[in-house]
């Protein structure tokens, strides 16, 4: 049997997290002597080197110790979605690096490529809607468009035009936010209103739904420097082509921010 101490200095693991591992039943020793000494089998390094694995890829000391009984099919998978987890937060941190290596180079005087977005000021005409309201959060936005297009097709609406989302709530929370997702329609008929025209400052951005973050500081910085407009209804996200067929990368997706002139 190996000591407390040997089998840290085996493991490079302190004996006060190896003591913590043991309060959670993470890794017990062996056995306890009399003096309250604690004594490990060789073997359960490999136990140890799991558990530093698991916590290396991400997964908090109460997930480990579930998953250290499972079947090799079983832990497969669960570290199959933590990779895909993974994946995606390295994606949005590749994405903050660009941005903030762009602010560098601006703010060093480095010549730079042109803002990706043009915002346009454009007349936006009013349209038959067929819509569902609801606060949801952001990770249900997607079963809500499949809704809205499930309870169009039951009702009979042809769809005539892109499909859109409002944000109703002045604060916008990942969590529960107030949003109205709804479809251009062709008939008039139950549920069918009329969204009405807006004077909208708008741009169109390209890629990844997750990136469009800089369209809205795009659009933020305009509203800035033309304090002749102001915002007077909710913003619009219109989706110009179907995410089911179209890469992540070819995605087209307009940003409105409705308009109103101030008076003088």
């Amino acid at each position: 049997m190996l000591t407390i101490s040997e089998f840290s200095r085996l493991s490079h693991v302190s004996p006060r997290m190896l003591r913590h591992y043991d309060a959670l039943g993470l890794l017990r020793p062996e056995t306890v002597g009399e003096n309250g000494y604690r004594y490990y089998l060789q073997e359960q390094l490999s136990t140890l080197i799991r558990i530093q694995q698991l916590s290396g890829y991400g997964f908090s000391l109460r997930e480990i110790g579930p998953m250290l009984a499972l079947e090799d099919e079983a832990l497969l998978n669960r570290l199959r979605r933590q990779q895909a987890i993974l994946q995606k937060e390295l994606e949005g941190k590749k994405n903050l690096l660009r941005q903030l290596e762009m602010d560098i180079l601006r703010l060093e005087g480095a010549e730079i490529m042109e803002n990706q977005y043009h915002v346009v000021l454009l007349e936006d005409p009013e349209q038959k809607v067929f819509s569902i309201r609801k606060v949801v959060g952001v990770n249900q936005f997607h079963a809500l468009f499949a809704e809205l297009r499930q309870e169009a097709a039951a009702r009979g609406l042809t769809q005539a035009g892109p499909i859109q989302m409002l944000y109703h709530d002045p604060n916008f929370c990942r969590e529960g936010t107030d949003v109205e997702v709804q479809m251009a329609v062709a008939q008039a008929g139950p549920g069918v209103t009329v969204k009405p025209r807006f004077l909208c400052a708008a741009v169109q951005h390209k890629g990844p739904y997750e990136n469009i973050g800089k369209a809205y500081e795009t659009l933020c910085g305009w509203l800035a420097e033309h304090k002749e407009y102001r915002p007077c209804a909710a913003t619009i996200e219109r989706y110009l082509n179907n995410p089911h067929d179209t890469a992540k990368e070819d995605l087209e997706t307009g940003v409105l921010f409705p308009l109103e002139r101030v008076p003088e």
